[in-house]
């Protein structure tokens, strides 16, 4: 017996292949949708600027929100000069232990990956670069006192190496250049096994890394795409997550294979410490918040008020040390600074006709140039700020010192020197004392003879609030019994 069937009439044909379409385009789209719309975002970092504590800041900020939101991926924009040893260190070590897959892009067009910037791209698992942009130059410039200009030994190396033979000209040797110091070779030395380390962890051209810091080499995009330095050239981020779709790339989790064709981005800006932590780290702003403390303090005490001056300043002075500690100084410029900033307090309060202001305008001047290495462009302080800073400090000694001398000058206009011969007119006598008036003001007087109400006096004598007084004629009718 065969089991009965359900025969459909033609006409409901339509109706079904139109719900049949109806489910395909549902079942579509809600694939769709948890390919994309589901599933974390890439996280897109903007870095454009120097590689400092502000900037580190807000990496490892950004790695933590995509390990906590499970980003398939976290891209950082990358256009920096360079920055700090200790901040740069401080982002690889955290790119090399991330449990989410760290894209480093040089973008946009134009941007460049210098100094610290290289580093950075070589600790990336995926390194890539936009058309036009640069990466390189990753030799160390320690923060000291200044010297002559610091050349990478290997380059120095060659220079000691003659024409005739391939020996090396020995010191004292007329043509010979002086060999480097140790600390700066040390230095060298350090950084190339740092790099070549990261190139060889991430399968990259380590030979070009080492020469990128012992010989301050730089490479453009294309260059380093041929020469293995980077993994990919993308005109834009859509192209970036296109080209690395199905790369695998190794955590310390394990191996994990990039989806990224297409998937949906997240743009996660600074939050406002790190904008303050930016702003306060700059050293140019760190001068002028050191300056402004400064002065805002000897205002207030040269002048007590009601305390603004003082506050504005200590609040300013706090800010600066805090900057100074965060940035690499240079204890020699900051001395400079503190003895200039005390040479001028010293002119304020005992003037010495500008000497000691102008020795303070001076310190002022070498502390501000020697503050930070101006060979870091990113550390250097702009010569018409330093410019400008100095002038405020020499109109300030200026116009101070003038007003000094202006008031030495100036004859007295009061004190006990002045009271001795001037006249005055009794007020009153009686037990309690006599009284007079003299320059307006009533005083104690005492004389060798009677006084009496309305007689002229002159002093001859001050002690302490008493003053000896003469009689200058016989005392006038008085009245209604009171003093004239």
């Amino acid at each position: 017996m065969t089991a009965p069937c359900l025969i459909l009439p033609a006409a409901d044909a339509p109706r079904r292949a139109w719900a049949w379409l109806r489910r395909v385009v549902l079942a579509a789209l809600l694939g769709v949708a948890a390919a994309t719309g589901c599933a974390a975002p890439v996280l897109v970092l903007q870095v454009h600027d120097a590689i400092g504590p502000a900037s580190a800041s807000y990496i490892l900020r950004g790695m933590s929100r995509a390990e906590a939101s499970g980003a398939p991926l976290l891209v950082i924009l990358l256009d920096t000069p360079g920055g700090l040893d200790t901040s740069m260190r401080q982002v690889i070590q955290a790119i090399l232990a991330a449990r989410v897959p760290v894209a480093v892009y040089v973008s946009p067009e134009g941007a460049r990956a210098a100094s610290a910037g290289t580093y950075i791209l070589y600790a990336a698992h995926i390194a890539a670069m936009a058309p036009a942009t640069t990466l390189g130059a990753a030799t160390p410039v320690a923060i000291g006192m200044p010297g002559g200009e610091r050349r990478p030994p290997a380059q120095e190396d060659k220079e000691r190496t003659p024409a005739d033979g391939g020996k090396p000209a020995q010191r004292g040797e007329r043509g010979a250049a002086p060999a480097p110091d140790a600390m700066t070779a040390k230095q060298v030395h350090d950084a190339a096994a740092f790099i070549r380390g990261l190139a060889q962890q991430r399968g990259r051209n380590a030979e070009w890394a080492e020469r990128a810091v012992r010989e301050a080499v730089t490479l453009t995009a294309s260059e380093a795409v041929r020469d293995k330095v980077v993994d990919v050239l993308a005109v834009d981020l859509p192209d970036l997550l296109a080209q690395i779709h199905g790369r695998r790339v190794r955590l310390q989790s394990g191996e994990v294979t990039l989806a990224t064709r297409g998937a949906a981005t997240e743009l996660l800006l600074p939050d406002w410490r790190q904008r303050l932590l930016s702003v306060i780290a700059n050293p140019s702003f760190a001068l002028l918040l050191l300056m402004v403390g400064f002065y805002g303090l000897l205002i207030e005490f040269s002048t007590p008020g009601i305390g603004a001056a003082g506050t504005v300043g200590a609040i300013c002075l706090l800010l600066a040390l805090f900057a100074l500690q965060l940035l690499p100084v240079n204890y020699a410029g900051l001395a400079l600074i503190v003895l200039g900033f005390a040479l001028l307090a010293t002119e304020v309060f005992i003037p010495s006709l500008g000497f000691l202001g102008a020795g303070g305008v001076v310190a002022l001047l070498a502390g501000a140039l020697l503050l930070f290495d101006r060979d870091v462009p990113e550390l250097a302080i702009p010569l018409w700020l330093i410019g400008g800073f100095v002038a405020a400090s020499a109109a300030f000694v200026l116009v101070g010192g003038s007003m000094a001398l202006r008031a030495r000058r100036r004859p007295l206009a009061s004190g006990p020197a002045l009271m001795v011969g001037a006249p005055g007119v009794v007020r009153a006598t009686g037990s309690g004392g006599d009284w007079a008036l003299v320059q307006g003001e009533t005083w104690r007087v005492r004389s060798a003879g009677p006084l009496a109400p309305g007689q002229k006096v002159r002093v001859t004598a001050v002690h302490g609030l008493t003053l000896d007084v003469v009689p200058e004629e016989e005392p006038g009718p008085l009245s209604n019994g009171g003093p004239r």
